[in-house]
């Protein structure tokens, strides 16, 4: 059985038909990857129709494997795997999108890290989420495409945060109810986002959230990348947006990521 089209995700019966044959192929990005013995690697996949899922490439590491240059980090891959009794094995694989931009960019390829560690950490294994792996596949495009990382990483925290259930609340107080005022208000990640400066100035969680800064929460939470790509965003509203979305994201995770980490350490230098 050879490789074809990237297969149609039409629903029920391409989930059936994964879960039914003990041969089967599907696409995904590879999120994560470590050895497995002495030429093997474990890799987790995120998947369309059987969202994350961990897999072995056999053979991966050697310098003449077929597989090794289409399952490294951060590919999007076509995959034909077999079913296995512990993991599935992947029997073949073809590259759809290496993202090379992304790879010959050192900040980019942080992001990258951060995208699939974020999305390794905050999902659980075999949940088909089709529109989850497109908002994966979309960010790592975008990346690739608009060369701003930044912007891509804020707007995809905030899409991600939503995706889950942890949509911060941005039209009115998460305290108390009442509607904004356009001025300058606040944001606490513990009760849920933005607080009128009534409930927001004696919360010691809570941080000033400029006026500029909510328009851009409350525009790109219903919008796509390309629109949200096109809002105008100086060096002081960008930093305010990362501070937010930071915290946010800490909260939800309960901890720092490694990639979270690094990418404080690029831009500390960057700085220098």
């Amino acid at each position: 059985m050879s490789l074809s089209a990237v297969p149609s995700r039409a629903g029920k019966n391409y989930n059936n038909r994964i879960m039914s044959s003990r041969v089967y192929q599907t696409e995904a990005i590879i999120i994560k990857k470590i050895k497995f013995g002495e030429a093997d690697r474990l890799l987790t996949l995120f998947t369309p129709g059987l969202g994350k899922m961990r897999a072995i490439a056999k053979g991966a590491m050697r310098p003449k494997s077929k597989l090794g240059g289409n399952v490294e980090l951060l590919m999007h891959s076509l995959l034909m795997l077999a079913r296995g009794r512990n993991l599935d094995i992947i029997t073949q694989a073809q590259a759809i999108n290496n993202f090379m931009p992304i790879r010959d960019n050192l900040e980019l390829i942080s992001c990258g890290f951060y995208i699939s560690e974020l999305i390794d950490t905050l999902t659980e294994e075999n949940v088909e989420d089709h529109e989850l792996f497109d908002l994966l596949l979309n960010a790592l495009n975008d990346l690739a495409a608009s060369m701003e990382g930044d912007r891509v990483l804020r707007y995809f925290e905030l899409r991600l945060l939503d995706h889950l259930g942890y949509r911060p609340q941005v039209q009115k107080c998460a305290n108390c109810g009442r509607d904004l005022l356009p001025e300058v208000n606040y944001f606490s990640p513990v009760q849920g986002g933005a607080l009128c400066r009534e409930c927001g100035y004696p919360d010691m969680s809570a941080r000033m959230l400029s006026i500029n800064a909510l328009k851009v929460l409350r525009f790109w939470l219903q919008c796509d990348y390309a629109t949200a790509s096109r809002v105008k965003l100086n060096h002081e509203l960008m930093k305010e947006l990362k501070t937010l979305m930071r915290e946010n994201v800490k909260f939800v995770l309960e901890k720092q990521l490694k990639s979270m980490d690094w990418l404080d350490e690029l831009s500390a230098g960057d700085t220098k």
